[in-house]
Formats: C-alpha cells, structure tokens, sequence
C-alpha cells in the first residue's frame, strides 16, 4: 500500500525519545536515530521532519507522559499536601529506578544544554519546568499555603526534583535521593505547623 506508514508513530517516537535521553541532542546522529527507530532517514524526515523537529515531538512525548503521572500524584494535595507531594517526588524516584529508561530526567538534560540548542527546544524545555513549577504551585495553593509561601516552595520543590534528575545521572545512590526528598518534606511540614 504506496503512501501508507508501515510503523507505529508512537513507537518510533519512543525509540527516538530514549534515544536523545541516553545521548542528548548533540551527541545523537542521525544514524543514532535510524538505528534506534528502526526507519530510514527518509521515513524519518517525511514523518517527523528534521532532528530538530523530532526532538521538539519528543520533548513533548515526555512531558505530556510525566505530566499526567506527576498531576495525578498531586490530585489530593487539598487533603494531604505532604502526602502529594510525597507522591510526586515518587513518580521521580520510581522513573529513575525503571531500568527500562535512561537516569536523570529529559527536560533537566535539555535545560542545562539550552547553549547548544536551537531557540525553540530552549523555550520548550523553558516551559516545561514553568509548568512544572505551576503544577506545583496549584497544589501548595489548593492546600491553602498563602501565596508567597506557596510560590516560594514551588519554586524549590521543583528545583528539587530537576536535581535528583541530576544526581540519578551522575550515579548517587537511591538513599542519598531519597534524603534529599525527605528534607525538602521536612521543610515544609515544618512551614504547614507554623501556619496553624
């Protein structure tokens, strides 16, 4: 059937995705690519446009699966904000400890790139973390944090997860992770009684 993809879009993106997260942008060739796609350069240019364009489609990918993984954690955050949080940091711990994935996160890797990259996988990288940040801050919020508390630790607890997106790439253990996590609860167990 002339005209007709052979191959699951999804799939390919999958592969692709892995790819640029086990090598970053820079070092993934095209040949990286086919290689890990299993589609010629043609078949990845006709459906997914240049390198650049592939990326921006797996930036996306990534996000949006994270994304829903880390809103969901957050979801009862007015009931129990430590537990919602806690829960968001696991959504973390548990993507690094996935052997089937590669350690550290894709959006922290693309953000500590941005001189390298083209404007517009900056800026996507860019928003990526702001919504990360907002996602945070709607859930200090909905537990009724006061605004320049909830913004504050927004700020941090995102901080937070993007540096044990780091530190799981450059080898610490699951335990070191894991304090770093428990002293960011700490701290805002300790902010959630003052307030009361």
């Amino acid at each position: 059937m002339a005209g007709k993809k052979q191959f699951d879009v999804g799939v390919a993106l999958d592969a692709a995705m892995l790819q640029f997260w086990r090598a970053g942008y820079a070092d993934t060739s095209l040949d990286d690519l086919t290689r890990a796609t299993g589609l010629n350069r043609s078949s990845l240019y006709s459906s997914f446009g240049d390198k650049n364009a592939l990326y921006l489609r797996c930036l996306d990918r990534y996000a949006e699966r994270y994304g829903t993984k880390y809103d969901q954690a957050l979801a009862d955050a007015s009931e129990d904000l430590l537990g919602a949080v806690r829960a968001f940091f696991a959504v973390t711990l548990e993507r690094i400890a996935d052997p089937d994935v590669p350690d550290g996160c894709l959006i922290a890797q693309t953000a500590m790139t941005t001189p390298v990259l083209s404007p517009a996988v900056a800026a996507r990288a860019k928003e990526a973390l702001r919504l990360q940040r907002a996602r945070l801050r709607s859930a200090l919020s909905a537990a009724g944090l006061p605004e320049s508390d909830a913004d504050s630790f927004a700020v941090h607890l995102a901080a937070v997860n993007q540096s044990l997106a780091v530190l799981s790439r450059i080898g610490e253990s699951r335990e070191q992770l894991r304090t770093v996590v428990d002293v960011s609860l700490g701290a805002l167990s300790h902010a959630l009684r003052d307030r009361t």
